[in-house]
């Protein structure tokens, strides 16, 4: 973790810290609402999930200075999944079973949210996930506000196999996400008329890169498509320009890379790679803008926002539209208000689908640039959730 990450995981540590003597009381006043934030704090993770804590908050902060949730101040209590999936699965079940939070905004990684799917169907607990990931899962008792396959690594590959060239080698770290999303990339891309020369995976928190980048450099692929998460960016896309790796003449696109990653990775190793997400921070529309001044106001002007924090951003603000419709805190009544929602986010339009309760979104492809931001370079229209889709 960079230090500039560690500096924010300390802050958000810090407020954390702060709220337990209301958490330690056991009492709530009628007029308050708590809330559960559940992301990795620290360990190799807390590089991309402390940020969106900050940005979950803010939404948290900005509703109660409108008047909060059904008049009851919104209070969160925020854990930290420490990067370990057992311990994600302990703090989900501390929030739902004991301290009876109607809602959890939470988890990051595909595993961590295996992790605690049980604790809420089994403790009939409310989960947002704010993450892009491999689609294939549908459970009543979590709201997906971010990206699934069909949104994000189909589209991704159909528009390569189109613009970029036909081989590619896949680079991923070793879980379920990355393992799942090229097994549906590898279908997608061989749809299209690609071939996959190769695919390789490291432990996540890895730092040597210099095996995989040399098997790179001796099958020159058109494409190297990543799946690599959290810290180990830092070490895959410094290692990359340092042998040589010419974006220019090979397309490096990342599924798991935005501009708050940027911040640790650095721009000057990140330019001329594209991402693919439903949200960038230069995407121009009043509500992006008003959101983007907000978290620099609230955080600091050189703090930057992507496409987790603002799914994360979002689903607080869905949570509400839920609650508000449903007018109950009630699991039931709430998911049962939340088909069809529509919200007017950073991203553009957003809408909860009618039944599997995923968002139908944009996806996006850019080029980072000199300065850590994204250039857009296509755009779809919205798409339908679809996340039974397999290529």
């Amino acid at each position: 973790m960079t230090s500039i990450s560690r500096r924010h995981a300390v802050k958000t540590l810090g407020i954390g810290t702060v709220a337990a003597p209301w958490v330690a009381t056991g009492a709530w006043a009628q007029d308050v609402v708590k809330v559960g934030i559940l992301h990795s704090l620290s360990g190799d993770m807390a590089l991309s999930e402390t940020s969106v804590v900050d940005a979950e908050k803010m939404a948290i902060d900005e509703i109660n200075a409108a008047g909060g949730v059904l008049g009851r101040k919104v209070t969160p209590i925020v854990e930290d999944g420490a990067s370990d999936w057992p311990i994600f699965a302990e703090k989900a079940r501390k929030l739902v079973g004991r301290d009876k939070v109607p809602a959890v905004f939470g988890c990051m990684t595909s595993a961590s949210r295996k992790a605690v799917l049980p604790v809420f169907e089994q403790l009939k607990g409310l989960l947002y996930y704010p993450t892009y990931y491999e689609g294939l899962e549908q459970s009543p008792n979590i709201f997906y506000t971010g990206a699934e396959a069909s949104q994000q690594s189909i589209a991704a590959c159909t528009w390569l196999m189109k613009h970029k060239g036909k081989t590619v080698y896949m680079v991923g770290s070793d879980y379920i996400w990355p393992r799942t999303t090229n097994k549906i990339s590898r279908a997608t891309i061989e749809k299209n008329g690609g071939r996959v020369l190769g695919e390789e995976y490291l432990p996540l928190g890895a730092t040597n890169f210099t095996s995989i980048i040399n098997k790179i450099k001796a099958r020159r692929p058109d494409i190297i498509l990543s799946t690599v998460v959290g810290g180990s960016n830092v070490a895959f896309f410094k290692q990359m320009l340092a042998a040589g790796i010419d974006k220019k003449k090979t397309t490096v696109l990342t599924l798991a890379m935005t501009e708050e990653e940027v911040s640790g990775v650095g721009a000057e190793n990140a330019q001329g790679v594209l991402t693919c997400m439903s949200y960038f921070q230069s995407l121009d529309n009043p509500a992006n803008k008003k959101f983007v001044a907000a978290f620099k106001a609230k955080y600091g002007a050189k703090r930057v926002v992507g496409d987790v924090m603002a799914c994360g951003y979002n689903a607080v603000y869905l949570w509400k539209a839920g609650v508000e419709k449903a007018k109950s805190f009630d699991l039931d009544k709430v998911v049962a208000a939340s088909a069809g929602l529509e919200l007017d986010a950073p991203e553009g339009k957003v809408k909860v689908h009618g039944s599997n309760h995923h968002l139908w979104k944009h996806a996006r492809i850019g080029e980072f640039g000199a300065d850590g931001q994204v250039k857009l370079i296509f755009e779809s229209p919205l798409i339908e959730p679809n996340p039974s889709a397999t290529s």
